[in-house]
């Protein structure tokens, strides 16, 4: 899943200002209560697919959650739980 030279984390980790290249996506990592395979449809949809750009660019308060983010030309909203089951391999840092 992870074939990235950079080091892999879960998008949930990252904080506002961040980028990163999504590397994979494992719904098994994460407590959801969707059916198996529909976490992962959902991600996919909204463009969250091996290779996308993101961008971390709000961050809810006080808990920090949920999280806007730009995937590639558009932005999302999700929550921080399931964005811990996309993996990212960080590009630049914060800006």
């Amino acid at each position: 899943m992870h074939g990235s030279r950079l080091p892999t984390q879960p998008l949930g980790g990252l904080r506002k200002g961040m980028r990163a290249e999504v590397v994979g996506l494992d719904e098994g990592t994460v407590s959801t209560t969707l059916s198996p395979g529909e976490l992962e449809r959902r991600l996919i949809e909204m463009g969250l697919v091996e290779g996308a750009t993101v961008e971390v660019l709000h961050e809810g308060f006080p808990a920090r959650d949920p999280i806007a983010i730009r995937v590639n030309d558009h932005t999302v909203a999700l929550r921080r739980n399931e964005a811990n089951a996309v993996f990212v391999a960080v590009a630049g840092g914060a800006r």
